[in-house]
């Protein structure tokens, strides 16, 4: 018997472990465009997840962004019932009018109907094809953002989505290794004409910016920038923890927060506390920057009388008589 191809193992080895311990029930849903990376995933869990006692699903997402796109992604779920999957389905979403850029909202919409397709189908978990190249990309944009650690951790291998763990199983795989997997399979992918489009920053940073640093420092630094992401979450994880603990700590019977025990922090601490208290009030959590973080320590670190600090969403929080408090919008 020929040996396993090692794209298609490395995969299917990523796969199973994503997969091992999920609780039973419902299937796994794997979210498939039909390019390389999504194709590559969905092959290796409809290969993996039965020979571990579970059922998957395929689901694949029609934009509505460019001509065939509905064509494609009936193509892409039809092929998904042609391997076994126990259903395949396509969700059209509505992309024009939601905030943000064109990126933002494609992304926003896509979730969305990830989100309700799971609860649909009582899945257990949602992947996507995520991989270590997207993640250095991710690290590059939120070092062009000026982000903190938060935004530098980029994306993490499984974050909830609605209720529903949201898995990214090939985060620490090359995009080269699905393009090979896709190649000895026999798995035709598609070329998203997005992904090399000059007016959205990824296709940039994908098309020019990540190859320019392979050339300068080395095929390493794909592999360095992902690794980054991972020692930062490890750290943003910690950090967390001692905020949560803090948090707790520094709150008033009214709600507010003493000032005193905010002082006794350390400021990456106290920012994350600062952060997450605002988040409790009501501020927009897609709004919400550092700019409006440091107005809030400001309130702590530099009083000298100064008025209330605005937070999107229209809360306002003041400093009196020793502690933080705060006006929520009617």
């Amino acid at each position: 018997m020929a040996a396993l191809a090692p794209p298609v193992a490395a995969i299917r080895v990523a796969v199973r472990r994503a997969l091992t311990g999920l609780p039973s029930g419902g299937p796994v849903l794997v979210a498939c465009s039909g390019g390389a990376d999504s194709l590559a995933l969905a092959a290796a869990t409809v290969f993996v997840a039965p020979r571990l006692g579970r059922a998957a699903a395929l689901v694949s997402v029609d934009h509505g962004l460019q001509d065939g796109s509905a064509e494609r992604a009936e193509a892409v779920a039809t092929w998904g019932r042609e391997v076994g999957f126990a259903s395949a389905t396509v969700v059209r979403v509505e992309v024009a009018g939601r905030p943000g850029g064109p990126e933002a909202a494609a992304r926003e919409a896509r979730y969305q109907a990830l989100t309700e397709a799971a609860r649909q189908q009582n899945a257990v978990a949602v992947l996507t094809g995520h991989t270590r190249d997207d993640q250095a990309e991710t690290v590059l944009l939120a070092l062009a953002r000026g982000a903190g650690p938060r935004g530098l951790a980029g994306m993490p291998a499984r974050r909830d989505l609605g209720g529903v763990p949201l898995l990214r199983p090939l985060l620490e795989i090359g995009r080269e290794q699905t393009r090979a997997a896709c190649a000895v399979l026999g798995l035709s992918p598609w070329q998203d004409p997005h992904n090399s489009d000059p007016s959205y920053a990824r296709s940039r940073v994908r098309g020019d910016l990540l190859p320019a640093l392979v050339r300068a420092l080395g095929p390493g630094v794909v592999d360095n920038l992902a690794r980054t992401a991972r020692l930062l979450a490890a750290d943003n994880a910690a950090l967390d923890e001692l905020a949560g603990t803090a948090l707790a700590a520094a709150r008033c019977p009214d709600g507010g927060l003493s000032v005193p025990a905010l002082l006794g922090l350390v400021p990456a601490v106290r920012g994350r506390v600062l952060h997450s208290w605002a988040r409790e009030l009501g501020a927009l959590p897609g709004a919400l920057s550092h700019r409006h973080v440091a107005a809030l320590d400001a309130l702590v670190t530099d009083w000298h009388g100064q008025g209330p600090a605005d937070l999107p969403g229209g809360v306002r929080v003041f400093r009196r008589d020793g502690r933080l408090a705060s006006v929520r919008p009617a």
